[in-house]
């Protein structure tokens, strides 16, 4: 069932419900008052009927019978008649209706009871039922018994059934067509919705517009397809981008290593030193290559989303990184660090920090001063002493496979400094790029203020 038909059944059995509910009590409260105003009329024609100059009065005419009294009552009253305390008749008004004495009536008539005594019945003779009203005269004279025929309150709770539930179904039919119009306004949207969806999953196209007007669910619906659409074009373009670059920056090695193993055909007729720097060159693209292929998977796969965070002690981190460095490179690092804990990950700190100083390594290759490691607040600084920094250099040497012209040729991917921009934006911090007094350059990322844990012992990271 659709989601349109859904909502014509339910304004459909909500309308029934209700009509039914309304027509029901309607129907009780009516017939009920009917009742009540049949047993008044009754009550009122006994009275009149029993007092002793309607009785004497209509026993003279009775005795006439062309007198008008014995003609069959055209008011209200089909019968009225004197029930003796032997239990005979005496018909008063109208005529014989054939309504049989029950024996509570003949008790009553014989009684001694107090005169107004009254007893109510329904009797139905034949095909025609009848109100039935005993009232004792008292001191053993006998009851008057009243009767009147109920076609006519049969009649107007017959018509009041019929209007009822022809207006049930009419309501039936106006609920089930507002709720046809209801839904069709707002499974319109959801139909339109439905239709971008398959259209975006049959062709692969992501630059869609989708209208979302309103402030409703469908209407926020709407506008998180359209952000979430607008996420997947920018990631598939960032994909495209990615793999376009990849493809530019691969294609120097391959070349190179394509033409070393053309040269390795003719290895035995190098001269040694000749051999000695083309075995380097090979090794030297082959490491270039595999650096290239492992950032190059890290920053398709996001493999950092997969690490735990845990309080790290950035002075430590920086510390312990720089040790690694100096054993590696042989160049003097100097730590200016003030111990500082945050939330992050480790692992992901680190290699964003190990990028930082194998960058001022490879851009500082003299080494006459220090690289200095700046750790102040919730932020990272790595100074160093190489060519420094241009305007253009600042705004994009953390952009993806991009190579200043200083660093065009040195080893290197250019992709170092993006991953230190991811990092950073995976902790809610950002990078920070600018020329270092004297010559060089000063590059370095932060961590937001929310990660910042001062209470927080430097010794909880010791297990980093």
């Amino acid at each position: 069932m659709t989601i349109r038909q859904k909502f014509v059944v339910a304004f459909a059995v909500v309308a029934l419900v209700v009509a039914a509910a309304v027509g029901v009590f309607s129907y009780g409260i009516t017939a009920r008052n009917l009742r009540i105003e049949v047993d008044r009329s009754l009550i009122a024609a006994a009275n009149t009927v029993s007092a002793p100059n309607s009785l004497a009065a209509a026993a003279a005419a009775a005795a006439d019978t062309g007198s008008a009294a014995a003609r069959p009552n055209e008011g209200i009253l089909q019968t009225a008649r004197v029930i003796a305390a032997d239990g005979s008749l005496s018909q008063v008004l109208g005529a014989d209706t054939g309504i049989p004495i029950s024996p509570a009536d003949q008790a009553l008539a014989a009684s001694d009871i107090t005169a107004g005594t009254r007893l109510f019945e329904d009797v139905t003779v034949g095909t025609t039922s009848y109100r039935v009203l005993t009232q004792a005269l008292g001191g053993g004279q006998g009851a008057i018994q009243v009767a009147r025929d109920l076609s006519e309150t049969s009649r107007i709770l017959t018509t009041l059934a019929i209007t009822t539930v022809l207006v049930g179904l009419g309501v039936l039919l106006a609920a089930a067509l507002a709720g046809w119009l209801v839904a069709r306004k707002i499974t319109r949207r959801l139909t339109g919705l439905t239709e971008v969806a398959e259209r975006v999953g049959s062709t692969g196209q992501l630059d869609v517009d989708i209208p979302a007007g309103g402030r409703d669910e469908v209407s926020r619906l709407s506008t998180s397809m359209q952000s979430m659409l607008t996420e997947l074009a920018r990631s598939r373009d960032d994909q495209h981008r990615l793999l376009q670059d990849a493809g530019h920056e691969l294609r120097t090695p391959l070349t190179s290593l394509r033409t070393n193993v053309s040269v390795l055909r003719r290895f035995a007729e190098l001269s040694p030193t000749s051999q000695r720097r083309l075995l380097d060159d090979v090794d030297g693209e082959t490491r270039e290559l595999t650096n290239l292929v492992n950032e190059l998977v890290e920053l398709a796969t996001d493999r950092r989303d997969v690490e735990q965070t845990e309080p790290v002690d950035l002075a430590v981190l920086a510390d312990r990184t720089a040790e690694r460095f100096r054993r590696r490179s042989g160049r003097t690092i100097t730590i200016d660090a003030e111990p500082c804990v945050v939330t992050a990950r480790p692992h992901a700190v680190e290699r964003a920090l190990s990028n930082l100083l194998d960058n001022a390594i490879k851009f500082d290759p003299d080494g006459t001063e220090p690289i200095l490691v700046k750790v102040r607040g919730r932020g990272i600084e790595v100074w160093d002493r190489g060519p420094g920094l241009d305007q253009q250099d600042t705004d994009r040497i953390f952009d993806r496979f991009y190579r200043s012209s200083t660093a065009r040729a040195l080893p290197g991917s250019g992709l170092g400094l993006s991953i230190v921009r991811e990092v950073a934006a995976d902790h809610g911090g950002t990078v920070t790029a600018a020329p270092r007094p004297g010559g060089g350059a000063v590059i370095g990322f932060t961590i937001t203020a929310d990660r910042l844990s001062p209470t927080s012992k430097p010794a909880a990271a010791a297990r980093l």
